[in-house]
């Protein structure tokens, strides 16, 4: 009896008590539940984070793209101003181009009836101007071809500073009532270049032109005197425009300052050809 009695207090002292198990598994499913809520805190916060990044990335790119959207809206308003205005502006050009050519063109009209006098001494004209340079044509021209004196509209001294006693004189201007009468005295004045001269003052005589007339006709000087040595009597008509009249054939029509200088180039080199073929044949 004793024996089993004992054998029975070992067999339940070796024994695990029974709350023990279920301490530990209680333990630990709370802590898998404190884990899986601080990462679901940690989580639920950086996704919180990442989605507040994300909708502001979104908000400045759509930001980004409403503002592309409307530098192309302008750029392309812009262009369509820019096509416009360059429109207008080739428009404008052209219309400006043809106003100044009709404005030169009638400036020289004005001026067709002039004439310009360069080297008569200042101060010798008086009080009456007119008078007394429409004399000085016939005294200068000479009566034989000026039977008497040219009527005048006016004469009168350009509109620069009177110069010093020792400065160069100003030009005279004078404008002819009849312009035929202005074509012989600039045609004879033609004729005498070099030659004129007013009682011991050597003196030319000019048409009248605007200064862009003048320019362009500036330009052809240097060619005229080669068509001249040419033999070939150039005519520059207003208000550049250069004839040649050859020995035979007809007049001839240089349209341009580089055709004139290639017309002189082949007529220098043909004379020089037939120069070389001459000297072969002696």
């Amino acid at each position: 009896m004793t024996s089993r009695s004992k054998k029975g207090d070992q067999k339940g002292e070796n024994d695990p008590p029974n709350t023990v198990l279920p301490a530990i598994a209680d333990m630990l499913a709370k802590h898998e539940v404190s884990l899986m809520t601080k990462f679901q805190s940690e989580f639920n916060t950086a996704f919180s984070k990442l989605e507040e990044r994300v909708d502001k990335f979104q908000n400045t790119l759509l930001d980004h793209q409403h503002r592309l959207s409307s530098l192309e809206t302008f750029a392309d308003s812009t262009s369509q101003d820019m096509k416009t205005m360059e429109a207008e502006l080739a428009a404008i050009s052209e219309a400006n181009a043809k106003l100044q050519t009709k404005l030169v063109d009638l400036e020289g009209r004005s001026r067709r009836n002039n004439i310009r006098i360069v080297g008569l001494p200042e101060n010798i004209e008086g009080a009456h101007p007119t008078a007394f340079f429409s004399q000085v044509l016939v005294e200068v021209i000479g009566d034989q071809i000026l039977s008497s004196t040219p009527e005048l509209d006016r004469a009168h001294r350009t509109l620069a500073p009177k110069p010093g006693p020792n400065g160069k004189a100003r030009p005279v201007i004078i404008r002819f009532l009849k312009f035929q009468e202005r074509e012989l005295v600039v045609r004879e004045a033609r004729r005498l270049r070099g030659k004129l001269n007013y009682r011991g003052s050597q003196i030319h005589i000019f048409e009248d032109y605007s200064p862009e007339v003048a320019e362009q006709r500036s330009e052809y000087r240097a060619v005229m005197k080669q068509l001249y040595d040419l033999g070939l009597k150039p005519t520059l008509l207003f208000p550049a425009r250069l004839f040649i009249r050859p020995e035979t054939g007809p007049r001839r029509h240089l349209p341009s300052l580089k055709a004139a200088q290639d017309f002189i180039a082949s007529q220098r080199q043909s004379s020089s050809g037939s120069t070389e073929i001459g000297a072969t044949v002696n």
